[in-house]
């Protein structure tokens, strides 16, 4: 088995990963390339064009098989991965008829599919009317049929990213069952494509032909055929296993396949996630999205731009560091985590809210970001030190409605995600949370989690449970520090938590006087 190795890619939001895993779960071997940042031809718009991504995986591969220690021969399976929520329209020959518009895209429609007055009358009942109104007007098919009407009516197959990479690849229109986290009409409890009398057929403009096929994750969906093998370099034949999306696999690749361990994801989307074999809805209505592991659930609560927000810090207020790194070649990370540790824990009072893009139930579509306890003390390392526990509080929070919902406590956490990397922050997350929590052996674990689906299926291990435990393992733990973990408690309890409450009513107050944000 040592010499067997599993291919995963790895489709993020910045770039393309290509890497080869052992069945221990090491790195043997990792190519990588940047993509280009979206393209915004209206305000709010994130686009990207779709062979771009197709052309990125191929330079990846390429790259990989450069490396020292990568040996094509040893490859057993290939697994995609790739950011939720970006779609893709493909004309009756397979071709892309418009830019993918990625999940980062903010546009909607008012002009939405009606639902019969059945549905409707159910929904005022269940209170949710808001909630099934905002999906018909976020869902990009809407949008495309009332504004690119000649697009839907040319569109034959409407996938996302992961099943657009899939059928590049083997040529069948098939994706996984834990890669659907989208505007889709999937019955996300039966995990399958929803019945034909679902409501959700009459809110979205999507036909059932323009779907793939569904497949849980470990099970085939083809081989790599001859013109992929051409471009990536794969061996033509080689298996393509399914395995789910980024965050899913994050959480199997970080070794939480139980409902006690708690993933964090401290990436451009920030999460907390548990995963479980039981149905549970975090928010009423706001379903539980398919975990790596067929018939589970990775229970999740995001806050949308989370790590967005560090970099967000670096580029408006982190010159002086990216300026140092650069002149004493040292990694600017570092620097930043010195600017974390100069601050006292708790920021000397000043608290972040981070909700800087608002959600659709909790935190509702007015939400904004807040800063509050300023004082002549505070710099920005007090403001980025904030950053980093608002987050953090925030997550927190998260935890604890998951806890309620489930009836499970959490009592470990596994962090992933490129904040990870930072000590700083695995710190003040221990202190925050109160619990250990621990940095996983490596960084790539969407990638492991892909490869572990991939192990399953191809029956290099008998199971999901022996090949977590033999793939990943835990790196560095942090223990809270008693004192911060006090401070911080205090803070959560007396301030944190009433922050939204209070501030909720003026958040909608500013939308209407400035008309920013647009009011959904």
């Amino acid at each position: 088995m040592t010499h067997k190795t599993i291919l995963s890619i790895d489709n993020g939001t910045q770039s393309v990963r290509a890497i080869l895993f052992d069945l221990q779960g090491n790195i043997v071997a990792k190519s990588q390339v940047h993509l280009q940042a979206y393209f915004s031809d209206q305000p709010g718009w994130a686009e990207h064009d779709a062979q771009g991504y197709w052309h990125a995986v191929c330079r990846a591969c390429q790259g990989l098989w450069q490396e020292s220690g990568a040996d094509v021969t040893s490859v057993q399976g290939v697994a995609v991965t790739t950011q939720r929520g970006t779609v893709v329209n493909l004309d009756a020959d397979g071709k892309p008829l418009r830019p993918a518009i990625t999940w980062l895209d903010q546009r909607r429609t008012d002009t939405v599919p009606p639902v019969s007055r059945w549905w409707a009358l159910a929904f005022r009942i269940a209170r949710v009317k808001a909630t099934v109104d905002y999906f018909r007007g976020e869902a990009e098919i809407n949008w495309i049929k009332v504004h690119q009407p000649d697009i839907w009516a040319r569109t034959d197959k409407f996938l996302l990213l992961s099943g657009y990479l899939n059928y590049q690849l083997c040529g069948r229109f098939a994706d996984s069952t834990g890669s659907q986290v989208a505007y889709m009409p999937f019955d996300y409890r039966r995990q399958r494509w929803a019945r034909k009398s679902d409501w959700r057929w009459q809110a979205l403009a999507v036909l059932p032909h323009m779907l793939p096929e569904l497949v849980a994750p470990g099970a085939r969906i083809g081989v790599i055929h001859a013109a992929a093998a051409a471009a990536t370099g794969i061996p033509e034949g080689t298996p393509l296993m399914a395995a789910a999306a980024d965050k899913a696999c994050e959480v199997i690749g970080a070794g939480c396949q139980e409902p006690h361990v708690g993933c964090l994801s401290y990436g451009t989307t920030a999460t907390v996630n548990t995963t479980t074999t039981r149905y549970v809805e975090v928010t009423p209505f706001i379903p539980p999205y398919p975990a790596a592991i067929p018939h589970a659930y990775s229970t999740e609560v995001q806050i949308f731009r989370g790590y967005w927000m560090v970099n967000w810090f670096k580029e408006q207020f982190g010159h002086p560091e990216q300026a140092r790194a650069l002149a004493e070649d040292i990694a600017p990370e570092r620097l930043f985590d010195d600017l974390v540790e100069a601050v006292p824990a708790g920021s000397m009072g000043l608290m972040l809210q981070p909700y800087w893009t608002p959600g659709i139930r909790v935190p509702g579509p007015e939400a904004k970001g807040a800063i509050i306890g300023f004082g002549d003390v505070h710099t920005r390392a007090h403001v980025y030190r904030a950053i980093l526990e608002g987050l953090a509080y925030a997550l927190r929070e998260g935890k604890e409605r998951i806890e309620r919902r489930s009836g499970v406590a959490i009592t470990e956490l596994r962090v992933s995600g490129g904040g990870s990397q930072s000590d700083a922050a695995m710190q003040l997350t221990a202190d925050i949370f109160g619990l250990p929590t621990a940095r996983p052996h490596i960084y790539e674990t969407s990638g492991l989690g892909a490869a572990i689906d991939a192990a399953v299926g191809l029956g290099l291990y008998p199971d999901f449970a022996t090949a977590i435990g033999a793939m990943t393992r835990v790196g560095k733990v942090f223990y809270p520090i008693a004192a911060n973990q006090a401070m911080y408690d205090q803070l959560y309890r007396r301030v944190y938590r009433k922050m939204y409450a209070r501030l909720q009513p003026m958040y909608g107050e500013i939308a209407e006087i400035t008309g920013y944000p647009q009011q959904r």
